[in-house]
């Protein structure tokens, strides 16, 4: 029995085909600019199209083998963990775009379509809106600005289970704490099968990343504010997408940060027109702030943890994994678990769903 895998992005669709942890193959189509149509109808028609066209690439494929289809899980109200079934009340919240209009909204959708052909389930998985939130994790300062939880749930809660297999004991039995590092970077506690704390990714909540604010000195942001009364669009990409190391260091390319820091350990000039001794003071000072993070969730669980969680794509780097290990490891064995991993993440769900290992959830409006 094997299992089709969707992931559609903002500029992309991830189509891979699963024969339980086996990758039998994965092809991702990039969408130009003109075929991004502007209505999610139109856009579902093209992106149907797509994983179709995928499908027939493989010689091998044989509808009968299909067990289910999964995709990625969009844009909902805010819901517990786990493993969803496409339904009616679903279908309706992702296509109206009721919480908001995002590529991921697709993935549910698409699943239905193709579940239907293939006369078999449709799931999606941890969203990003996965709320299961402590109500003391809720409070935020003040009354009209209660935190939120958006995160990289899918990565987070994968990458918990796989440490929970490690470690031989059910997720659910865990103290885990778990920093997904990419452009953004969320910071969950794990305990009791549940991610009862976390700083919201989206907004850039937390530790400045790559292209994360993170937690400004919230005085000097209002003053701020005030005082260049830029347009709300502006503001929002100055948290999001243009803060963190971004606004530092003028770029989010890992890469060139990399030779540069290891052109001025060498003694050499600046490599791509970057300062790697601030390239490396930067880097540094956002391992700092991930630490921070992580032993203050440690709280959360009162100190008892069974182990540390790094994982997305920074966590392929290992001058950040130490920066930040060298700084947590007096807290609970560390492991690592780099890249991403959604696909991965969204088959070992749907396999979870099939095997009963995890109860399928029926979606409510």
């Amino acid at each position: 029995m094997k299992v089709l895998v969707i992931n559609p992005g903002s500029t992309s669709t991830k189509v891979a085909l699963f024969h339980r942890e086996s990758e039998l193959w994965r092809k991702s189509v990039s969408h130009p600019v003109e075929e991004r149509f502007p209505t999610l109808d139109a856009q579902l028609f093209l992106r149907r199209e797509t994983v179709l066209r995928a499908l027939r690439e493989d010689p091998g494929f044989r509808p009968a083998e299909v067990g289910a289809v999964i995709g990625r899980g969009g844009l909902l109200h805010p819901l517990a963990g786990g493993v969803y079934r496409v339904n009616q009340a679903m279908k309706e919240d992702l296509s109206s775009c009721r919480y908001g209009s995002h590529a991921s909204n697709l993935g549910g959708l698409l699943a239905d379509l193709l579940a239907a052909e293939l006369r078999v389930p449709a799931f999606i998985a941890d969203p990003v809106v996965v709320d299961e939130l402590d109500a003391l994790a809720r409070y935020s300062g003040l009354p009209d600005l209660p935190r939120r939880s958006i995160f990289h749930a899918l990565n987070q809660k994968a990458c918990a289970r796989r440490a929970a297999r490690e470690l031989g004991k059910p997720y659910e039995d865990c103290a885990l704490i778990v920093a997904h590092l990419g452009g953004g970077v969320s910071v969950g506690a794990h305990l009791g099968g549940r991610v009862r704390d976390v700083n919201n990714a989206l907004d850039g909540d937390g530790p400045f990343a790559v292209e994360r604010a993170g937690g400004l000195p919230s005085g000097d942001w209002l003053r701020y504010v005030l005082a260049h009364r830029e347009e709300p669009e502006a503001l929002q990409r100055r948290l999001t997408g243009r803060g963190g190391v971004v606004a530092y260091l003028g770029t989010n390319d890992a890469r060139r940060i990399e030779e540069a820091i290891e052109a001025h350990e060498r003694g050499e000039a600046g490599s791509g027109g970057l300062d790697g001794r601030r390239c490396l003071e930067v880097l540094q000072a956002m391992c700092y702030q991930i630490a921070k993070e992580i032993c203050s969730l440690a709280a959360a669980a009162s100190g008892r943890l069974d182990a540390v969680v790094l994982t997305g794509g920074l966590a392929h780097s290992g001058r950040i994994v130490e920066g930040i290990g060298a700084r947590v490891r007096f807290l609970a064995p560390l492991f690592v678990y780099p890249g991403e991993n959604e696909m991965e993440a969204l088959a070992a769900a749907a396999y979870d769903a099939l095997d009963g290992r995890q109860p399928v959830l029926e979606y409510r409006k």
